[in-house]
């Protein structure tokens, strides 16, 4: 069997690959470009791909593949209509990522809430060594215990982060499809109106697309923190950069952009200096364990394929 992994280089050089070595025999590409994708598809039975777009024109060139696996949650950069057509499963990895994404969003939050963008660098660049005060306490900052934490999409992660939120102290609302006890359940716009601090882990589908717009961001509070760890496309990115340059929203965390990576013509690239923007480069899934999971899963979602054993298929 020939395997083919398209964008090694997401998945890190310090992740071994050798366990795919079991099903058959391994091509593994750092990355595949547009040019390059049908040549590498043309002899691969099963394809491991993070981030690089299969769609139907790649597929029609692609008379072995069996099975595309997708080294991640998200899969919307592969055309499952065409994969149904021409009986290609495809499978993704749930779960795998949850304490990695909680822990970089939470960490993008203190982040911002506790202006360590201003803080940090006054110690690095000498100016406290220089001034005559003990301590600085400019621009104030506060505790997160009685702010209102809206979680927007509620599956693994979201839960993961409003356990932390909640032991943080925080009132924690919760906007989702299907409303459920033990949390508050909230519509997309109460959640705008009354939350201090919004996290977004919802999946990208043509519901959530551009969710957070214009005017969703007008009724958030002034001062708003704002962290994007679901998809960059579920926001209106030309608004949240204007809005953070007005200072309605106080602060911005993305880890996910519509375009990545962020181009300099995105409209974050100016502002990426902004004390109050934590921008990261789509690593909030990626701690290594994270990876190691990844990798683990897709190994048995293989195994399974084998088997004519349904795993993790979302083509069905």
């Amino acid at each position: 069997m020939n395997i083919a992994v398209l964008d090694a280089g997401t998945l890190g050089a310090d992740l071994s690959l050798d366990t795919l070595k079991e099903f058959g025999t391994l091509n593994v590409y750092q990355s595949t470009a547009s040019t390059e994708l049908l040549d590498r598809l043309k002899d691969a039975e099963v394809v491991v791909v993070n981030k690089v777009h299969i769609g139907a024109d790649a597929l029609a060139t692609a008379p072995k593949l069996k099975l595309i696996c997708v080294a991640a949650t998200g899969y919307d950069n592969i055309d499952l209509d065409a994969c149904r057509k021409k009986g290609v499963g495809v499978c993704n990895v749930a779960g795998y990522s949850t304490d990695s994404v909680a822990q970089i969003t939470v960490a993008s939050v203190l982040y911002l809430v506790c202006h360590y963008g201003e803080y940090v660098p006054f110690v690095r660049n000498g100016s406290y060594t220089a001034s005559s005060t003990a301590n600085k306490v400019s621009p104030p900052f506060h505790e997160l215990r009685g702010k209102t934490w809206g979680i927007v999409g509620y599956g693994n992660i979201g839960r993961k982060v409003g356990k932390i939120a909640s032991a943080f102290g925080c009132k924690v609302l919760v906007c989702k499809r299907t409303p459920e006890e033990g949390v508050e359940c909230a519509d997309i716009d109460r959640v705008c109106r009354e939350s201090d601090i919004i996290t977004l882990h919802t999946p990208l589908t043509a519901e959530t697309k551009g969710l957070i717009d214009k005017s969703r961001i007008a009724i958030m509070k002034k001062g708003v923190i704002l962290v994007n760890a679901a998809r960059g496309a579920v926001t209106d990115e030309a608004a949240l950069a204007e809005a953070l340059v007005s200072g309605h929203i106080g602060g911005l965390g993305i880890d996910v952009y519509s375009a990545e990576p962020m181009p300099e013509a995105h409209p974050f690239y100016p502002l990426r200096r902004m004390p109050n923007l934590c921008p990261t480069p789509h690593m909030a899934w990626a701690a290594y364990e994270s990876r190691q999971r990844c990798l683990a899963e897709i190994c048995e979602n293989i195994r399974a394929f084998l088997k004519d054993e349904k795993r993790n298929r979302v083509d069905l």
